[in-house]
């Protein structure tokens, strides 16, 4: 397998080499040992807003392809199992809706809502059962205002990530945001999936590429913030309107700030703007080909085509364009990597070097 190192000093530091976003190898090792270790986005509480409600999904399906599935006990506490039978690997639950119990269709094996295995016809007979490896695999999971996430594997602490964010954005009532799917929209992108996150983890494209978003915010004192697996840039505004109303003893306080762009290693965006939440979720399909998701949770719609947070959709365009170039040019046999600009690709160093981390 290929290996990457990229120098600590962003000032000496090269980028990652185009062969990176290239090669097969690469791509399939970067599913073993970044995705299988990071926590990922799996929904909203909506999923299972009562108690014994269930829900089954799959996680980055056509990539992870994870069968989970969701419970909410009669306690209101919320699971995230495995949705695999633990006698021959047939999916627990099929549809969502509400169940006491999870019971396999095929041979009749039962689980409680927390995943505990309960009973199993005809196993009378069996010796040393049940083991503690007959109760569905329970994935450890994390939730953010209504914002749910799990991850396979890993140790990264993401309860940490969102005490850190919070000093952020923890002003905001994450609660009373409401998804919007007349505002939520699926990009299939012709690029890696690392490309993309390249273009979103700087701010020094934005005067060249967004005019709109340019004249919403000032460029000079746009600023990237790096923290232990997400890093955060803040958007300043030009003028008084279409800014937060930030609380007295704000990290932010006196200053217009128009947005938060938060990036979550590996692929998931949290972009806040006064008028609520747009979340970006990235998913690899293969080596050329990504899906982002934009999921809208709105909190002031009176502010929802204003400032930095307005013409999403004219941005992403904008950036799906650069971004496909860029894996075009990549094709070329006299590009090889580039260097990082000191004062405004901070973002895109700190991803770069856990990518080479990450795959060791």
């Amino acid at each position: 397998m290929n290996r990457y190192s990229i120098n600590r000093d962003i000032a000496k530091a090269e980028t990652l080499p185009a062969s990176f976003y290239r090669d097969q190898e690469t791509f399939d090792q970067i599913k073993e040992k970044i995705f299988y270790r990071s926590w990922q986005w799996i929904g909203d509480q909506q999923l299972v807003q009562l108690p014994k409600h269930t829900h089954p999904l799959v996680l980055m399906d056509g990539f992870l392809t994870e069968p989970m599935v969701l419970t909410k006990d009669e306690k209101g506490d919320i699971h995230c199992l495995s949705n695999v039978c633990t006698h021959r690997g047939n999916l627990v639950a099929n549809q969502p809706g509400s169940q006491r119990k999870l019971v396999c269709m095929y041979h009749g094996r039962k689980f409680g809502l927390d995943g505990k295995f309960e009973s199993m016809p005809e196993f009378k007979e069996a010796k040393n059962f049940p083991r503690a490896c007959e109760d569905l695999h329970r994935f450890e999971s994390a939730k953010w205002g209504p914002l749910l996430f799990a991850k396979l594997g890993g140790e990264i602490d993401f309860n940490h990530v969102i005490e850190e964010m919070n000093k952020y954005v923890g002003f905001l009532p994450l609660e009373e945001f409401v998804f919007n799917e007349v505002q939520s929209k699926d990009y299939l992108v012709n690029a890696h999936w690392a490309l993309y996150c390249d273009n979103y983890l700087e701010g020094f494209h934005i005067p060249f590429v967004h005019s709109d978003l340019n004249a919403a915010l000032d460029y000079g004192s746009y600023e990237t913030v790096l923290h232990d697996h997400f890093n955060v840039q803040v958007g300043y505004s030009e003028g008084a309107e279409d800014i937060f109303d930030l609380p007295k003893g704000h990290i932010h306080e006196g200053k217009r700030v128009a947005a938060y762009y938060f990036w979550v290693f590996p692929n998931m965006m949290f972009n806040f703007y006064p008028w609520g939440l747009s979340v970006n979720i990235v998913r690899p399909l293969s080596l050329n080909q990504t899906k982002v998701s934009f999921l809208s949770y709105i909190y002031d719609e009176s502010k929802l085509h204003k400032g930095a947070g307005a013409l999403l959709d004219k941005v992403e365009r904008e950036d799906e364009f650069v971004v496909e170039g860029v894996q075009k040019g990549l094709r070329s046999k006299y590009y090889k990597s580039g260097r990082f600009s000191p004062t405004r690709e901070q973002g895109v160093h700190q991803f770069h070097s856990m990518l080479a981390r990450y795959l060791g």
